[in-house]
């Protein structure tokens, strides 16, 4: 029985695109490591890692297992009142892998939820003390979500969520960073935020960011300095750092979260995406004692907030078997493997007179083009390679899965080349 595609075009809304005219969808009938097939049996090499959360491409044995062992036991069970070991199991890894101070973990159920999450964790902890504040500052360029919060310290002017900006809550912004990852640093650099943040610290939450690497906003990378920098203005203002990891998390920049590139430890941290290796929809906040006991000792007693699928089961089994393979892997040398890869495949796309700027970071390979690029007509051109790269604005940019060929990822970059060059 073939794919309706009919039935699709008409009534299934896919995301960022009309129903008027949608975007064209290809119909996949299976995937397995690095590559998935379509309908008509042409595999393609993914690129994507399903918007960067199959670490492992897809069915993984250890993962499938994980999976099936856990239905055996239990699909789902509500976490008001009742507990696991799966989700016990997790939070132990999760505190395991990140900073010592970052000991509490609440589970949703996506990573724009966890940034929901650190959000109302922040305006709850200083309602507690007494001292409400109701503002974040961030910097511009950035994304963290779809959710009204995660819009709302989504850069506004210019982004995917300016149609909103009449109703969700005004933030404050600053520039964003300047020098990038690999140039020499500049301390001037932090001067607008230094001085948003000692005028307004009486205002501000919570700083939030995402360390290091900007994803959606424009994948860009900044100087680790800058982070550390932001980390020091927190202290000395007294303000919350949240780090929303979603996109970085799990090894993907070359360290296991990306804030370890500025040797620094955030108040809240945000993980997603990869945590169970692209098999269930997963994300958790995690934060510090001191946050945590103080909104407990507030006016509510509780934090509020409890999603229906909270530390599903299923999720977190799966989620612990992934960082299991991931901790037994050695990924360090791998991504070191791509970093070098990509640094050298994707060297001839920086000579084109359409590209603005070639960049690379950990298994992260960004194409920056002078001009917006027209989605449906460059996607079928990848396709036609043999490839699945999903551009978006002026970025065509790579986030492979760490098993990777070379020959694969030598086919993904010279795609790439081969498409923007006619």
């Amino acid at each position: 029985m073939s794919i309706d595609l009919t039935f699709d075009r008409q009534h299934l809304w896919h995301p960022y695109t009309s129903m008027q005219n949608p975007l064209p969808c290809y119909p996949v009938i299976c995937a397995d490591k690095c590559t998935f097939t379509l309908e008509g049996g042409q595999e393609l090499i993914d690129g994507m890692s399903s918007w960067w959360a199959c670490l492992f491409g897809y069915n993984v044995p250890e993962l499938n297992n994980a999976v099936k062992q856990q239905l055996d036991k239990m699909s789902h069970i509500m976490f008001g009142g009742l507990t696991h070991q799966p989700a016990i199991d997790l939070a132990k890894k999760l505190i395991e892998i990140t900073p010592t101070s970052l000991d509490k973990v609440f589970f949703s159920d996506s990573g724009s939820v966890a940034v929901e999450v650190a959000l109302k964790m922040a305006l709850q902890y200083w309602h507690a003390l007494s001292q409400p504040k109701s503002e974040f500052l961030t910097i511009r360029n950035g994304y963290h979500g779809d959710t009204f919060g995660a819009m709302s310290v989504t850069d506004p002017k210019g982004a995917m969520h300016e149609l909103y900006h009449q109703f969700i809550a005004k933030q404050r912004f600053v520039s964003q960073p300047k020098v990038r990852f690999d140039e020499t640093w500049d301390p001037t650099d932090l001067n607008e935020i230094t001085q948003q943040a000692e005028k307004h610290k009486h205002k501000i939450a919570a700083i939030i960011l995402e360390p290091i690497v900007q994803g959606a906003g424009g994948m860009c990378f900044y100087h680790p300095e800058y982070l550390k920098g932001v980390r020091n203005l927190c202290d000395k203002h007294k303000l919350l750092l949240i780090v929303d990891e979603i996109a970085t998390g799990f090894g993907r920049t070359g360290k296991m979260f990306a804030f370890e590139h500025a040797q620094i430890t955030p108040d809240l941290l945000c993980v997603g995406k990869a945590i169970t290796g692209g098999y269930m929809s997963l994300a958790a906040t995690l934060t510090t004692d001191i946050v945590a006991k103080q909104i407990s000792a507030g006016k509510a007693g509780v934090f509020m907030h409890g999603p229906t699928f909270m530390a599903n089961p299923l999720a977190c089994a799966v989620a612990c078997a992934n960082i299991d393979k991931l901790l037994a892997f050695d990924w360090q040398s791998k991504v070191a493997e791509i970093e070098d890869l990509l640094k050298q495949f994707l060297a001839p796309c920086a000579q084109l007179s359409s590209v603005k700027e070639v960049r690379v970071l950990g298994a992260i390979g960004v194409v920056e083009m002078h001009k917006i690029q027209d989605i449906e007509t460059i996607q079928a051109k990848f396709v036609a390679q043999g490839v699945w790269i999903r551009p978006f604005a002026k970025l065509i940019y790579i986030m492979p899965p760490y098993i990777i060929s070379i020959a694969q990822l030598k086919k993904l970059c010279v795609a790439i080349y081969h498409v923007i060059s006619v």
